[in-house]
C-alpha cells in the first residue's frame, strides 16, 4: 500500500480552486493537472507500506492536537516562477499546523518510517510539468506553457479561496493508475 497523511479540503473551497484552475488550464494545457477530487494538504508522505496498516492507525491515534485553521490563498511555483515545474496554491496554517505535522512525523518515525530531510512546507499542488519533480531530471526541459502560466499568474491579483477549520486529519491510500492517482480515506483521527 502507498500511504500518506493529510487534511481534507472542503467542497466549497475545492470548487473555488477548481474555478480558478479552469480559467488557467488553457495557459498550460500540456501540464499534468491534479483532479479536483485529489486536492488535499499533505502532512506526511509515508510511501510503500508492507506491514499491517493497523500499526499506522494505532500510532496516529495516539496524537493529541487541537483543531486548526488553514487559509488557502496565493499561488506560485516550485522551484520558482522563472523555472516553473510545479504550480501550487499557498497554505497559511495557524500556530497549530506545523506542530501537527511534527507530531505526525514523530508518530510515523516510531514505526521506522524515514523522517523528512526538509522542513514542512504546506502547499496544495495543482499542476506539474515533465516528471513532476520540483527539480528537473537529466535531459528534462521546462514546459513552455508553464512559463506562460507563470506570466499569467504574475499579472493576476493573489486569490483567497477561503479558510478550513479542520477537526480531523486522515490516513489515505494512494493507488497509481494511468489516469492519475486514486486516493481513498482509510481512517480519520480527531483533532480536539
Amino acid at each position: 500500500m502507498r500511504l500518506f497523511v493529510a487534511l481534507d479540503i472542503p467542497d466549497p473551497i475545492r470548487r473555488a480552486i477548481a474555478a480558478n484552475v479552469d480559467e488557467l488550464r488553457r495557459a498550460a494545457p500540456d501540464a499534468k493537472w491534479v483532479r479536483l477530487e485529489s486536492y488535499h494538504i499533505t502532512l506526511k508522505f509515508i510511501g510503500e507500506w508492507k506491514r499491517d496498516v493497523k500499526e499506522v492507525n494505532e500510532s496516529l491515534q495516539k496524537i493529541e492536537a487541537p483543531a486548526i485553521s488553514v487559509a488557502i490563498r496565493g499561488q506560485g511555483f516550485f522551484p520558482n516562477a522563472r523555472s516553473p515545474r510545479v504550480f501550487w496554491v499557498g497554505i497559511e496554517g495557524d500556530a497549530n499546523l506545523a506542530p501537527l505535522a511534527s507530531k505526525v512525523e514523530e508518530a510515523c518515525a516510531t514505526l521506522g518510517i524515514e523522517k523528512e530531510d526538509r522542513p514542512f512546507s504546506p502547499h496544495l499542488t495543482l499542476a506539474r510539468s515533465g516528471s513532476g519533480s520540483p527539480r528537473p531530471k537529466k535531459d528534462e526541459r521546462a514546459v513552455p506553457s508553464m512559463k506562460r502560466l507563470a506570466e499569467r499568474i504574475g499579472a493576476m491579483p493573489s486569490p483567497d479561496f477561503g479558510t478550513i477549520h479542520a477537526t480531523e486529519f486522515f490516513l489515505y491510500e494512494s493507488k497509481l493508475s494511468p489516469g492519475g492517482a486514486q486516493y481513498t480515506k482509510l481512517k480519520s483521527f480527531a483533532l480536539r
